[in-house]
C-alpha cells in the first residue's frame, strides 16, 4: 500500500513537473515571436519612443534642348495618420478644413485598412490620409492640428508644367498601385510614380532617393527633438535633371498646326537621332493631371471619342503607303534585280496584273529617281516580281520573301526602334510563314503585290516612317531615336550614340535621295511634292495616301533637308485627310521652314493660314 502511494505521487511530481517545463517553453516560444517573428509589438514600442519621418527628395527637373524649363516643382502637403494615436475629435471640424463629406472620411478610412488595396497597412505606422494639399489649405490645418491628434503633415513636391505643350511626350506622375509596391520596395502606399511618358520610362533617374528623420517622442506623445541629435538621419537625394532633345518652340507649333486634326508629326535630327518634336493630335494641357482633379480630369481624357491619350506617333500603326517605296528601290538595288538605270513600263498601273494597282499618268517607262519622283504604282511591283518570282534568285519564293524582310527589319521595320519612351508598337512586316498559311503556301509577288506600295499586311508608326526618312538623309545609317539628350552627371545609352547600319550598301543612298529631291523640284517624269519647295532650302520629300477601310484616306509627307549635310527628317500623318500633297505637304514645309529658319517667310503666310484654320474630324466629332 505504501509503495502504491509513493509511486503516485513520484507520477504526480512528474505530472506537475512537466507542466511547469511546458508553461516556460510556451513563455520563451512567445517571447521569441513578440521579439524576433511579429513586428507589430516592435512597431507598436517603436511608434510610442520614436517617429520615423520620410523626407521626401525633388524630382529631376526636365529643359528642352535649348535650356528652357519645362517641367520643375512646387511645394505640396500630404495629411499622414497614424491610426494607434487617433483620439476622439471633431470630425465634422476636420472634414470642413480638407474640404470632405463625413462619407467620404469614412471611406478614406475604409479604404486604408483594406490590405488588399493597401497591403503596407499597419496601425503603428504613418498612412497617406489625404494628398496634395495646396499651401492655402496646409495654413488653414496647420492652425488646428493640435485638435486633430495622430494627424500631421508631410511635405512634398508636385509638379508644375511651364507650356501647356508634349503632354504625352512628357507624361505624368500619379500615386502608386499594390503591383507597384509589389514590384519595387522603394514605394509605400501613398507615394507617386511617373507613370506615362519621360516620367514612366526615367523614373528612377527622377525620382531620387527618400531620407528619413528619426524623432524622439516623450511620454505623452510630443516630438522631444531628433533622436541622438540626428546621428541615425539621412538626407533626401534629389532626381536628377534631364535635357530633352526636343524644341518646345517647335513642339508647340507643329500642335498649333495639328489642331483638329487626328494624326501626328514626329521631327529628328538625322545625325544624332535626336527627336525634336513630337506631335499627338488632338492632345491636352499637362498641367490637367496634376494633383486632386487628376483622377476626375483623368476620366474625361479618357472617356473622348477622339482618344487625346492614344501617342499616335509611337502607339498608330498605318500603312505607310508610298513612303514605303525607298525601301523597296534600296532592296531591288542591292539585289541587283534593278540598277539606277533600269526602266520600268506603266500603263496607269502595273500592266502584269492588267492595270493594278492602278497609277496615275505620268510619261513612261521610267528609271527609279523618276519612278520616286512622280511615285509610280507600276515600278516596285515589277521589282518586287523579279525579286520574288525569277528562280535564278532563289529556289523558292519562300527564301526570296524572307531575304526581303530581313532588309526592311534591317532598316528599322516590324520591330520597336527602341526610343525611350513606353508605348512604343512594332508595326507589322509578315515573313513567308504567314503566307503559306494564309495561301497553303501557293503563293508568289502577284499575290501580295500592294505591299510593294505600302498597302496590303504592311503596318508602320508615323516614328518608323520618320527614322527612313533620318536614314536617308544620312545616306545608310540611323541612331536610335531618342528624346532625352543629357542626364545630370550620367553618361547616355550606347544605344543612343551609336550607329545602326542597314543592310543596303550606302553608295545606293544617293539614288533615293535624289529621287526624294526631284520629288519636290520636280523631274522631265512629275513630281508629287512641290508644296513643299522653299527658298533656299533644298527640302527633299515623299507623298503617301494610306488607304482606309474605315473612311477617308489617310494623308502622309516623309522628307529632309537639305539635300546635303541634312539637319532634319520629318514624317507627318493626317488621318482621313486624302491625298499626302493636300494636308501632309504643306504642314511638312511649315515644319521645316519654322526648325531651320527659325521663323516662317510671308509667302507661306497664307499656307499656315490654310492649315491652321483646317478642320479635319471624322462625322459627328
Amino acid at each position: 500500500m505504501e509503495n502504491k502511494l509513493k509511486y503516485k505521487y513520484e507520477n504526480r511530481r512528474y505530472v506537475i513537473g512537466g507542466a511547469v517545463i511546458a508553461l516556460v517553453a510556451i513563455f520563451i516560444v512567445r517571447l521569441f515571436y513578440l521579439q524576433i517573428i511579429d513586428s507589430d509589438y516592435k512597431a507598436w514600442a517603436d511608434s510610442n519612443a520614436f517617429l520615423k519621418k520620410t523626407i521626401y527628395p525633388s524630382r529631376g527637373i526636365l529643359y528642352d534642348r535649348n535650356d528652357k524649363l519645362l517641367v520643375y516643382n512646387q511645394p505640396s502637403y500630404d495629411v499622414m495618420m497614424i491610426m494607434r494615436e487617433v483620439q476622439p475629435f471633431d470630425t465634422l471640424d476636420f472634414c470642413q478644413i480638407l474640404g470632405i463629406t463625413i462619407e467620404q472620411y469614412r471611406k478614406r478610412i475604409t479604404d486604408m485598412k483594406n490590405r488588399r488595396l493597401n497591403p503596407g497597412y499597419s496601425s503603428y505606422t504613418p498612412q497617406l490620409f489625404m494628398s496634395q494639399l495646396s499651401a492655402e489649405e496646409c495654413g488653414i490645418l496647420q492652425e488646428k492640428l493640435y485638435k486633430f491628434p495622430g494627424f500631421y503633415v508631410q511635405n512634398r513636391t508636385i509638379r508644375e508644367y511651364a507650356y501647356p505643350n508634349a503632354a504625352l511626350l512628357l507624361g505624368n506622375v500619379g500615386e502608386v498601385n499594390a503591383k507597384d509596391i509589389e514590384k519595387d520596395p522603394y514605394y509605400v502606399p501613398g507615394d507617386n510614380s511617373g507613370r506615362t511618358g519621360i516620367e514612366g520610362s526615367y523614373e528612377q533617374v527622377l525620382r531620387g532617393e527618400k531620407g528619413v528623420e528619426i524623432l524622439l517622442r516623450d511620454a505623452h506623445g510630443r516630438i522631444k527633438g531628433h533622436y541622438e541629435d540626428g546621428k541615425y538621419d539621412s538626407p533626401a537625394v534629389s532626381g536628377k535633371n534631364l535635357k530633352l532633345s526636343i524644341d518646345i518652340d517647335l513642339q508647340a507649333y507643329g500642335e498649333k498646326l495639328m489642331k483638329n486634326k487626328l494624326g501626328g508629326i514626329v521631327m529628328i535630327e538625322p545625325e544624332t537621332g535626336e527627336v525634336l518634336c513630337m506631335v499627338s493630335s488632338p492632345t491636352y494641357d499637362p498641367s490637367l493631371l496634376v494633383g486632386r482633379i487628376r483622377g476626375k480630369n483623368y476620366k474625361k481624357l479618357q472617356e473622348d471619342p477622339l482618344k487625346p491619350l492614344f501617342n499616335r506617333p509611337l502607339m498608330a500603326q498605318y500603312p505607310p503607303g508610298s513612303t514605303f517605296k525607298p525601301t523597296q528601290g534600296l532592296i531591288f538595288l542591292q539585289e541587283g534585280v534593278i540598277t539606277p538605270e533600269t526602266r520600268f513600263t506603266c500603263a496607269h498601273g502595273y500592266t502584269y496584273r492588267g492595270g493594278k494597282p492602278a497609277c496615275h499618268g505620268h510619261p513612261s517607262p521610267l528609271p527609279l529617281v523618276g519612278a520616286l519622283a512622280t511615285s509610280c504604282n507600276s515600278f516596285f511591283p515589277w521589282g518586287l516580281h523579279y525579286l520574288l518570282d525569277d528562280r535564278s534568285r532563289y529556289p523558292s519564293v519562300q527564301q526570296a520573301f524572307d531575304v526581303w524582310k530581313d532588309y526592311m527589319v534591317s532598316m528599322g521595320y516590324g520591330y520597336k526602334l527602341g526610343i525611350d519612351l513606353p508605348g512604343e508598337k512594332r508595326g507589322y512586316i509578315p515573313n513567308s510563314k504567314v503566307y503559306d498559311k494564309i495561301y497553303r503556301k501557293r503563293w508568289n509577288s502577284s499575290t501580295i503585290i500592294s505591299i510593294a506600295i505600302g498597302q496590303g499586311e504592311i503596318l508602320a508608326t508615323p516614328l518608323q516612317i520618320c527614322n527612313l526618312a533620318a536614314t536617308v538623309a544620312n545616306r545608310g545609317y540611323f541612331i536610335t531615336p531618342h528624346v532625352v539628350k543629357e542626364i545630370q552627371d550620367t553618361v547616355l545609352d550606347t544605344l543612343y550614340t551609336k550607329r545602326r547600319y542597314t543592310k543596303v550598301d550606302p553608295k545606293y543612298y544617293s539614288y533615293i535621295a535624289e529621287g526624294m529631291r526631284g520629288a519636290v523640284m520636280g523631274t522631265a517624269y512629275g513630281a508629287t511634292c512641290r508644296g513643299a519647295n522653299l527658298p533656299d532650302i533644298e527640302v527633299c520629300g515623299k507623298t503617301g495616301t494610306a488607304e482606309n477601310p474605315h473612311g477617308k484616306d489617310h494623308s502622309i509627307f516623309m522628307g529632309f533637308a537639305p539635300y546635303q549635310q541634312p539637319k532634319v527628317a520629318i514624317a507627318v500623318f493626317v488621318e482621313n485627310a486624302g491625298f499626302g500633297a493636300t494636308y501632309a505637304v504643306p504642314i511638312g514645309r511649315l515644319m521645316i521652314e519654322k526648325y531651320l529658319r527659325g521663323h516662317i517667310l510671308p509667302e507661306s503666310q497664307t499656307i499656315e493660314d490654310y492649315i491652321v484654320n483646317a478642320v479635319v474630324l471624322p462625322n459627328g466629332l
